[in-house]
């Protein structure tokens, strides 16, 4: 019997007596394929196997899964985590806490995974390490001792991560935000989208921002923010963020109370955007050549709402958020097409708008050199007039 088959597959016997084998050998070569092909199976699958490997564990065997902590999965830690603590509670925490200080990435992830379930009050000893271990260059062993200080109500961390966000250094807010978002710090939301707006990573960070707080409370209590944070969020993809989050946000009920119910400028300008990125996706099947057939489904539904879209309607609008000082006015310039409301922002003092509006107009075909003479007296960075000089 081919055991990843059965233990994979719809036959319960098979997959009962596959998950058995699994465990009581313990059956190291097939937990490794298991996760070696993780990536090629669906959610569902991964989360009936975890299942069946957790049904077939009991107080006998549960410690042969310790066989399996030198292969990482996120798919299988929180199951290994609960059976070692189900079964060994306490008793076999001296062992897990010498794993976390002194063994390899894969088994410390596992065992703060572990630690999730154990008390606090045993934890506290060794939380200098839980802090530096978040710092971790392996992804899982950083999410899941984050994940621990959360837990821990380490204020310290959070703390130090609300410092980070006014660091002038924009990798360093990053990670500060992936700390915050992954630390479930949902006060911290404010300064997040304070950091987005003013970052070249603006992109990145308005990615992890779904996972910290959902859309449409966002977007019920900051409205014009959870616009911006969608505006950088459609903007990103395929290139950032993969095309499948548009099922996975919901993005075609979005669009489509915004258009009926909430039409503003700044929400036309979001479906302005929308409509020109999902009608790209849904034409050029490169873009979606990675993405199942559902994903597929909701592209070319939500492309097709977009298209229904009164066009003069939308644009009408965006002059609305032509000046500088709004946070939306980059993308405003990629499609206003009236050249006189461009030409008004040419007396910006903001280098990097005048730049954006010099590279449309170019496009365009309506640069001359007037227009340039007037963003050039606003102009002081070397590396921007070295641009707009070829311009």
């Amino acid at each position: 019997m081919d055991l990843f088959k059965a233990l994979t597959g719809k036959n319960p016997a098979e997959y009962e007596h596959a998950a058995k084998c699994l465990v009581n050998e313990p059956n190291v070569d097939l937990f490794k394929k298991l996760v070696a092909q993780e990536d090629f199976l669906f959610d569902f699958v991964k989360n009936n196997v975890s299942k069946r490997i957790q049904n077939a564990c009991n107080k006998e065997n549960y410690l042969n899964l310790m066989e399996f902590l030198q292969y990482y999965s996120a798919s299988y830690d929180t199951m290994i985590a609960e059976v070692l603590y189900q079964y060994g509670g306490l008793e076999i925490l001296p062992v897990m806490k010498e794993i976390f200080l002194n063994e390899n990435d894969e088994k410390k992830a596992y065992a703060a995974k572990y630690f999730s379930f154990v008390p606090n009050e045993y934890l506290s000893e060794f939380v200098a390490q839980i802090r530096e271990s978040s710092k971790s260059d392996f992804e899982p062993l950083k999410i899941n001792s984050i994940e621990l200080l959360a837990k821990m109500d380490d204020t310290f961390s959070k703390e130090n991560a609300i410092t980070n966000l006014g660091s002038t250094d924009e990798f360093e807010q990053y990670e500060a935000v992936k700390f915050l978002v992954t630390y479930g710090a949902k006060d911290c939301t404010d300064k997040i989208i304070s950091v987005m707006k003013k970052s070249s990573l603006a992109e990145n960070i308005a990615s992890e921002i779904p996972f910290l707080i959902p859309f449409d409370e966002l977007l019920e209590n900051k409205f014009d923010d959870g616009i911006l944070v969608l505006c950088n969020i459609i903007n990103a993809i395929p290139e950032i963020i993969p095309a499948s989050v548009a099922q996975e946000y919901n993005f075609y009920e979005i669009f489509e109370n915004l258009y009926y119910n909430n039409l503003t400028s700044t929400s036309a300008l979001l479906l302005t955007l929308a409509k020109d990125k999902f009608s790209s996706l849904a034409e050029n099947e490169e873009y979606l050549f990675d993405c199942d057939k559902n994903t597929k489904d909701e592209i070319l539904s939500v492309s097709k709402l977009l298209k229904g879209f009164n066009t003069n309607k939308l644009n009408n609008l965006l002059y609305e958020e032509l000046y500088e000082e709004s946070d939306f006015v980059f993308f405003a310039v990629d499609y206003v097409k009236d050249i006189e409301e461009l030409e008004t922002l040419l007396d910006s003092t903001n280098q990097t708008l005048l730049l954006k509006v010099l590279t449309s107009l170019k496009e365009k075909n309506a640069l001359n050199s007037l227009h340039k003479q007037t963003a050039l007296k606003n102009i002081t960075t070397p590396a921007i007039k070295e641009i707009v000089d070829v311009l």
